[in-house]
């Protein structure tokens, strides 16, 4: 067996970043620490540069607190400026971004096949995935209290009736080192939000989507605390999940990352 597969099977599971339950802690009155739900993560990674990014990510702050926001965001201050400027200067790779809007498609899925394949199959552990997440899969970026409170599963047309895309199966708990096994932590079984972020995946969150997400909610009258557009689409923004980045708009930030070499890649 190479170095590289001991590498490989061995995982990076001395990284060292601290993940517990999500909290909100205040950064200049406006920030969040972003924090993973998860325990421990799995990433694997020779060199460390994911690894490296996924901490970055981890200690960067996450703007959870607005009490309104506006249609158009117009400062960094806005969005998870610190976090997205880190995935935009990864100097790892390959780089690929997903252009996902299907709640109910196979995007999870491709993308773990993209992640399995570019690591083992191309051997390229410093890979980086992400998801420019927007249309009704951006559904899947908010925590269940927003899914109660807003019915979110009657806009899934009976798909869904709770965000169990951010759960954790139980092949999640399968040996890691048994990364062939066709029920293990790489395999369709394990396909979580929640898991491909521990394994470096990036969710980027999108403004526009919550503002016309918002937009929907008021045009049903799904307004159970009677806010204004401004306040309910603050109130989303407050609740996107653990790790979630927010940008300004996926659509205006995928030219961003192209520049930066990220290749694009519509889900099916």
């Amino acid at each position: 067996m190479s170095q590289y597969e001991n590498n490989r099977r061995g995982l990076l599971r001395g990284i060292g970043l601290s993940v517990g339950a999500a909290g909100l802690a205040a950064m200049a009155g406006r920030t969040a620490r972003a924090e993973d739900a998860a325990s421990a993560p799995s990433l694997e990674a020779s060199s460390g540069l994911l690894a490296t990014l996924t901490a970055k990510l981890t200690a960067a702050p996450r703007r959870r607190n607005f009490t309104t926001v506006p249609m158009i965001l117009t400062s960094p201050d806005q969005w998870d400026s610190e976090a997205l400027n880190e995935v935009i200067a990864y100097k790892g790779g390959p780089k690929q971004v997903w252009d996902n809007t299907d709640l109910a498609g196979p995007w999870l899925n491709l993308m773990r096949n993209a992640l399995n394949a570019q690591i083992w199959s191309w051997n390229h552990p410093d890979f980086l995935a992400v998801s420019a997440t927007h249309g009704l899969a951006h559904l899947a970026l908010y925590d269940q209290m927003m899914w109660d409170k807003y019915n979110f599963a009657s806009f899934t047309g009976g798909k869904f009736k709770s965000n169990t895309l951010i759960s954790v199966p139980p092949a999640a708990q399968e040996d890691k080192s048994k990364f062939e096994n066709p029920v293990g932590p790489f395999s369709p079984a394990d396909n979580s939000i929640t898991v491909l972020q521990r394994r470096g995946v990036v969710f980027l969150a999108c403004h526009n989507a919550i503002w016309e997400f918002s937009a929907a909610l008021l045009k049903k009258g799904i307004n159970p605390s009677g806010l204004s557009h401004e306040a309910l689409a603050a109130e989303l923004t407050n609740h996107l999940i653990p790790g979630a980045v927010l940008t300004p708009g996926v659509v205006g930030t995928l030219p961003e990352l192209q520049l930066a070499g990220f290749h694009y890649t519509a889900a099916a």
